[in-house]
């Protein structure tokens, strides 16, 4: 009798202790009126595929309703986080002791209890923070939410917001982010792989740590097995859809250089950004890994220069990669448009572009001796001279005193005025050194001039940007326009063209040989200070630098060793397996391209002017 009276008194001290701790939480619930995450906006970047390649604050997916999740990934989730999902009220009591019974096993925590309505609970309303009464309101908050919601909605809205790795919340972020598709299209080993994530996400997702997450994935995978989901030949097809399919989007460390470079960009169009934001741009994210590797393999071999850097343009003016320095860990300091250096010989093309505009020819000759201007004598850079030369030659194998005499005859004002009409926006010097590159200009500026030529002639606006629109799909931006016109005539640029093309095959820039036409041009600076390689194909446009940032010599580097072979050893691997096109071909197919489409229109005037004037007849018949 004793021992039931005390443990009579001890039940009613426990119901009247956990009455006033359940009545004193349901004063101090968190507001429940709405599930709105307060939080900054985000900008997700993407490449010229799709891909993400960079992202700025927190991603959230579009939301995706019950019925329109894979039952896959539905099983997985389910499997992996919360076996008695669609029976228990919120609460699993057999799974708070099974999972107490294996921790005791253990001596340590090995598995949670927690149901995922909890963990909604958790997410949605309270703090991370381990408390009494953080967890009674979590058991409280579960049951309201089984009250509000159905099963499928609760786990739908679990779906959306829980945290999946690499800035991600929600499937359909995680999904675009790992995958590159939407989650109705995932397979069943992407299913898996998503759901594993719910563990552990920045340890187990993909980008983190590739291994980790195949380990975890196929652990889910027999998971769904034993609950009799899946089977074993289901398991086989996943693992062999893993192999084939399955590429994780994980743009490059350098990537961060051309990001850099667009974030200004951004504001500049939108203003304050009030919203997430979709940033299509023009980078491709392959061409970006091809660089990386090109820049880090050669540049590696050539000690004396600490930096280099590249820039690759499409023949729009679009950025397709961009390496801004050896290790962007390092530094941030992006020698394609930050670092303003002399370009040397590789700014001899606005020289010969405007002798030939002023009516000099390839065939004519000047002599390469001693010249004296105003006390200043240029000299070549083997010191010696070759006496009479043509101007084809004396392009191809860089001759600076016939550059010098070029530009005095035809007056340095024609050069600048031809530099400035092809994008070089940098002070320029009007001295007689001017011929030899000694005015300080950026890769990008400079590799976009020559975009010009490979552009059969035409304008460019160097860009980085297609497209911004925020998550519903609404365009914020859109890039239209393809430049200022024509600036060059054909006849000049065929011309140019061929010299420089004669420049790799017989002149100083026979390092950049590859296996297709190319032209491109060698540029050394004072002291072998700079180094540089400016060149196109048919279709890309890329500028290498070489240097220090302390402005220092370089021992043995000029424009056609170091800078010409890595230009040459990412052409070639950006150019694989695709057929050799000739530069001219390539500019005669682009005018007729553009010629049909301005006869396109034409037509289309003229139809609409004709229609008009039936039109008027038949008003005028009528009245």
């Amino acid at each position: 009798m004793r021992l039931i009276k005390w443990l009579f008194l001890i039940f009613i001290w426990l119901v009247l202790f956990i009455s006033i701790a359940v009545t004193w939480s349901l004063l101090n619930l968190p507001e429940t009126e709405s599930i709105q995450i307060s939080r900054q906006p985000s900008i997700t970047f993407l490449d010229k595929e799709g891909r993400i390649i960079a992202s700025y604050g927190d991603i959230y997916g579009q939301s995706i309703q019950y019925e329109n999740l894979p039952k896959n990934l539905v099983n997985a989730v389910i499997v992996t986080e919360d076996k008695r999902f669609f029976f228990h009220p919120g609460i699993d009591i057999k799974g708070i002791v099974r999972a107490a019974i294996v921790n005791l096993k253990a001596g340590r925590i090995v598995q949670g209890g927690s149901t995922i309505t909890q963990q909604l609970a958790k997410n949605l309303f309270l703090t991370p923070e381990r408390s009494f009464t953080r967890k009674l309101h979590e058991l409280i908050l579960s049951f309201w939410l089984e009250i509000r919601f159905t099963k499928q909605q609760l786990l739908s809205i679990y779906l959306n917001r829980v945290y999946l790795g690499s800035g991600t919340y929600g499937v359909q972020a995680a999904s675009e982010k790992y995958f590159n598709k939407k989650v109705e299209e995932l397979n069943l080993y992407e299913c898996a792989l998503i759901a594993s994530l719910l563990k552990a996400p920045s340890r187990y997702n993909p980008i983190a740590n590739e291994e980790l997450s195949r380990e975890r994935t196929y652990k889910v995978l027999k998971n769904m097995k034993e609950s009799s989901l899946i089977t074993d030949q289901s398991i086989i097809e996943a693992k062999l859809n893993n192999k084939i399919y399955n590429k994780y989007t994980s743009a490059p460390k350098s990537t961060r250089y051309f990001i850099d470079w667009l974030l200004p960009r951004v504001k500049s169009y939108l203003g304050e950004i009030k919203e997430d934001l979709i940033v299509r741009t023009t980078l491709d994210v392959k061409l970006q890994e091809i660089a990386e590797d090109s820049v880090n393999s050669v540049t590696s071999k050539y000690p004396s220069a600490d930096q280099s850097a590249l820039v690759a343009l499409d023949l729009d003016g679009g950025v397709m990669a961009m390496i801004g320095g050896r290790d962007y860990g390092d530094t941030q300091f992006n020698r394609v448009t930050q670092a303003q250096r002399q370009p040397g010989s590789a700014f001899k093309i606005f020289v010969y572009l405007a002798g030939l505009k002023e009516g000099f020819e390839p065939e004519d000759e000047m002599v390469d001796s001693e010249i004296n201007i105003n006390g200043w004598s240029p000299k070549n850079y083997k010191k010696e001279y070759l006496g009479e030369i043509s101007l084809f030659d004396a392009f191809a194998k860089s001759i600076n005193t016939v550059a010098v005499q070029l530009s005095e005859n035809i007056g340095r004002q024609n050069v600048i005025n031809m530099a400035r009409s092809m994008g070089i926006r940098s002070p320029i010097i009007n001295s007689p050194s001017l011929a030899l590159g000694t005015s300080e200009v950026n890769l990008l500026e400079l590799t976009a001039a020559y975009d010009v030529l490979a552009n059969s002639g035409k304008g460019i606006f160097v860009h980085g940007i297609r497209s911004i629109e925020n998550t519903s799909g609404k365009t914020l931006f859109m890039r239209e326009g393809k430049g200022p016109g024509e600036i060059l005539d054909s006849g000049l640029v065929n011309t140019m063209i061929r010299m420089l093309e004669n420049t790799i095959q017989t002149g100083t820039g026979k390092n950049a040989k590859i296996d297709r036409p190319a032209a491109g041009k060698t540029g050394t600076s004072q002291s072998l200070r700079d180094a540089w390689f400016i060149g196109f194909s048919s279709d890309l446009v890329v500028g290498v630098w070489f240097g220090n940032d302390d402005d220092s010599p370089m021992k043995n580097i000029t424009g056609g060793t170091a800078p010409a072979i890595l230009w040459s050893d990412f052409m070639k691997k950006a150019h694989y397996g695709k057929p050799p096109v000739a530069i001219s071909d390539s500019i005669i197919a682009n005018r007729d391209k553009e010629n049909k489409s301005r006869i396109d229109r034409l037509i289309k005037k003229s139809k609409e002017i004709d229609q008009r004037n039936v039109f008027e007849k038949i008003l005028d018949n009528f009245f």
